[in-house]
């Protein structure tokens, strides 16, 4: 591929010209599994050219190298096109760990469906919500500070701590007068409310806590975008009720 301003060769298709200090592509859109993730370039509403990175998962103490040097791949691809912006999806251990070495702000795609690419593409005109750098340990507010099955339900309150659109999550008091479950701790996030934010509620046995979870969402219809989004990250975890 040539650069579409001073006509440089470009190693590979959308990346920056060196030349003429040129981006070549608006976005990036990374696809990325456990051991395969795609990094694809759009520009002008099309696919520029897609470049993938592989890796084999480690067990044990070599897990955490092998992670990050994936991750650290993945980047590397973002930072040669230079992009204006980052949308991702997929494995969650590995895009935390793409989001530490990126120099951008990477937005996730809510309801990716077959093709993250496509759904990017479709939703072009929807307005990007704002990324919350805040580590999600610092995003706990609130006067209750216990939670419901113990490190498992702060385990899921971290699903949604984690989130990147998400700015705080605030426990409430915990009603022991809840339907029983014997599935241990299981969440849902709620319809959002008109100004976007969500409520979390966990169950475990007999009680359940409702946790407010506050986001950068303006909107009913954008707040329900990261309702779904946490609802699939508590599933992916095996937490959902």
């Amino acid at each position: 591929m040539e650069c579409g301003r001073c006509g440089a060769r470009l190693d590979r298709a959308g990346d920056f010209c060196l030349t003429c200090r040129t981006a070549s592509v608006e976005c990036v859109v990374l696809d990325c599994g456990r051991e395969r993730a795609a990094a694809t370039s759009l520009a002008d509403g099309e696919r520029v050219g897609t470049w993938t990175v592989t890796t084999i998962e480690e067990d044990g103490e070599d897990r955490p190298r092998e992670r990050r040097n994936f991750a650290g791949r993945i980047a590397d691809e973002v930072h040669r096109k230079r992009p204006d912006a980052v949308y991702a999806t997929g494995d969650r251990e590995v895009l935390r760990a793409v989001r530490a070495q990126l120099h951008y702000d990477c937005r996730r795609i809510a309801d990716p469906g077959d093709d993250p690419v496509a759904t990017v593409l479709e939703r072009a005109a929807e307005p990007a919500l704002a990324v919350v750098e805040t580590p999600p340990r610092e995003k706990f507010g609130g006067s209750h500070s216990t939670l419901v099955g113990g490190r498992t339900g702060r385990d899921t309150v971290g699903v949604a701590a984690d989130h990147p659109h998400v700015k705080k999550v605030i426990p409430g008091p915990i009603d022991a007068g809840g339907r029983g479950s014997r599935t241990g701790v299981r969440a849902k996030a709620t319809r959002a409310d008109t100004n976007g934010n969500v409520r979390l509620l966990l169950r475990d046995g007999s009680s359940v806590q409702e946790v407010q979870v506050v986001t950068t969402a303006a909107d009913r219809d954008q707040g329900e975008r990261v309702r779904e989004d946490l609802n699939r990250g508590l599933a992916d975890a095996d937490l959902r009720e």
